[in-house]
This record gives C-alpha cells, structure tokens and sequence, in this order.
C-alpha cells in the first residue's frame, strides 16, 4: 500500500452539497487520481468532545447537523462503510502519544465529512472514520494531534482535516457577490505558509497574519488546517486547491500533501522547508 496524501479541505456552508461552486469539481477531479486508498480519516471541526475519541462504527449515518435549509439537503445520504479496525489503530497511535482516547461506536458523519466527501468519492466505496478535536485543542495542539495520527498514511489511510479557511459568520452573506478584501489577504497569506512549509508561521497564525480574528473569531475551522499540516512530512509537495470566495466572506481554497509528483501542479507547488 503507497503512503495515503494529506488533505485540507474548506468545506462551506451545507449548501456546499448543492451548490460545487469552484471547489466541488476540483475536489471530484482530484479524487478520481488519488492513489488506492484503504480508508479515510477525516478531522471535522464540527465534532469536538471531552478528549478525543474516535469514531468505530461499522456502518455510519449520514447526520444532518443544521437546520433552516432546504429539504432537498436532508434527504442527502452517503453510505460509506466504517473503518472499526482502523479506528482502534488510531486510538492506539493516539494514546501512545499522550492523548486522552475513547472509541465511539455509534458516532455518524457529520456534514464536514460527508459534504466534501460526496465530491471526493462520489461512490462511497472507501471506508470512512472520524477523530474528533479536544473542546481544549489550540494551535500547538492541533499540530501535535495531526503528528501523532501521520503514521496512519502507511497504512493507507487519507489524512483529512475538515474546516474552513476563513470563518466568520456574523458576515455571512447568503446572497453576496462581492469578496471581502480582509478574507483576501488572509488567505493569501495562508497559501504563501504552506507552499513555502512555514508551518511555524501558521501555527502563530494569530499574531502573524492579517486580519487573523477577523477571519476566525473562533479557532475550529482553522485547526483542521494544523492538523492537516502536521500530519504532512518534510518530503510532502504542498498544494493548493483553488476554491474562490463564496458568500463573501468564506474562502473555499483547500491544500493537499504528499499527492503523487505527477499529479501535483508544477506552477503552485513548492518545496517544503520548515517542518516539526
């Protein structure tokens, strides 16, 4: 089995489920050239517990996890099998690495796993887990976290961390066409950290980058991001996945790490440098 990449993925709104924009053509383009996977681990920022724990399910639901949107959404599915012996694997990566770990065995998908995953892989056919984040997890954490899940990868297993580049809600605007400059530079500013490998920089993002809580006034949707990161190796290509701005203020754009060399695009991709 090859070592599974890496991937970050900005997964919206809900809608995102019936509204690709950008980013959903782009993610089915880039599922149909993973390598052969033997499971997907996803890190949602929308399933965060008293420690972490890790989901065993053998055959996860599809949780709708929102409310006040259109039906059509509800009646979404996506049957993707569990990956229970994977999930005890981790866990035990996990406890080695001085986490506080339990399985969860009745856990389902939330909306940040199976929204992007039904353009990833469309099929449902690769076997899906989740590892929640810590209510207490901050930067450094999040780093730490996606270190201690890397091995993982050579198992074949797709690292993937769920949240959102900019998350700002409070100036959501449905309708909006016009991209907010502030969520601009900031993701601008995130995309040079991770093709240059500063993964420091990202980890002080709060300090260093421009309008830091402006783009999150709270952490969740970022850390995804550092766990992702962490999870990549020094010899990872980084990637970007253009995915614009959507309803003003949420940038879509995604990353991946350590995809095969010839898949990678020569003009976006960087060397790594810089790297716990």
């Amino acid at each position: 089995m090859n070592k599974a990449p890496v991937l970050f993925v900005s997964h919206g709104a809900p809608t995102f489920a019936l509204e690709p924009g950008l980013l959903g053509p782009a993610l089915t383009a880039l599922g149909e050239r993973l390598p052969d996977l033997a499971a997907v681990l996803v890190v949602s920022a929308h399933w965060q517990t008293q420690g972490v724990r890790v989901m065993s399910t053998v055959a996860p639901e599809t949780i709708h996890d929102f409310g006040g949107f259109p039906a059509s959404l509800y009646r979404l599915q996506y049957p993707a099998p569990g990956a229970p012996a994977f999930a005890a694997e981790t866990a035990r990566l996990l406890a080695g690495a001085g986490f506080a770990v339990s399985l969860d065995e009745r856990r389902g998908l939330d909306h940040g796993a199976w929204v992007p995953l039904r353009f990833l892989l469309p099929r449902a056919n690769v076997p899906v887990f989740q590892v929640s984040m810590p209510h207490d997890l901050d930067a450094s954490g999040a780093l730490r976290l996606g270190q201690a899940l890397r091995p993982m990868r050579d198992r074949g297993v797709m690292i993937v961390g769920s949240g959102s580049l900019t998350h700002n809600l409070h100036e959501f605007r449905p309708s909006a066409t016009e991209e907010a400059a502030y969520a601009r530079e900031f993701s601008g500013w995130v995309q040079q950290q991770v093709l240059d490998g500063n993964l420091s920089a990202i980890e002080h993002y709060r300090t260093g980058a421009p309008h830091a809580a402006r783009a999150h006034p709270t952490e969740d949707h970022f850390l995804p991001l550092l766990i992702a990161a962490g999870a990549s190796e020094p010899a990872d290509a980084a990637d970007v996945v253009a995915g614009g701005i959507v309803h003003g203020v949420l940038s879509m754009d995604s990353y991946t790490w350590g995809m095969p060399p010839q898949l990678t695009s020569p003009r976006l991709t960087r060397p790594t440098h810089a790297h716990p």
